[in-house]
């Protein structure tokens, strides 16, 4: 793992895991209610990356309504590779950037699809604008 950038600030919050904490002296109870505190907060990371990608995804119809204009192709394999390029570097674990890069193709393809729609006045505009 990479040493964090200068500045930046921690992506989970140190009170999610407490040092002192032993999993290993939990009784069933209290490891039933840290599964469910767990869960819970998955639940809501779940919720905002939901709200990110679908402002991605917004944003990468914006930028399909924009190249025509440019004269620019929606299929820009080098501004791909760069932003895979930038989330592999970004990634501090515990993903690794390889897992990170299969995870934005995806995200790339359907953001590609999205602005192809979007630039078509297909479904996925009135769909993002919601």
């Amino acid at each position: 793992m990479r040493p964090a950038r200068r500045g930046a600030r921690p992506i989970v919050d140190p009170n999610l895991f407490p040092r002192g904490k032993r999993f290993f002296a939990m009784d069933r109870n209290d490891a039933e209610q840290e599964l469910s505190r767990l869960r819970d907060a998955i639940d809501r990371v779940d919720e905002v990356i939901v709200r990110l990608l679908n402002q991605r995804a917004k944003y990468a119809i914006e930028i399909g309504e924009v190249k025509p204009i440019l004269g620019l192709p929606i299929y820009a394999p080098e501004r791909e590779k760069q932003v895979l390029l930038h989330v592999e570097r970004t990634s501090d674990g515990p993903l690794d950037p390889a897992t990170m890069r299969r995870l934005f193709e995806r995200i790339i393809d359907e953001s590609r699809r999205v602005e192809r729609a979007g630039t078509a006045g297909g479904v996925g505009r009135r769909r993002l604008d919601q």
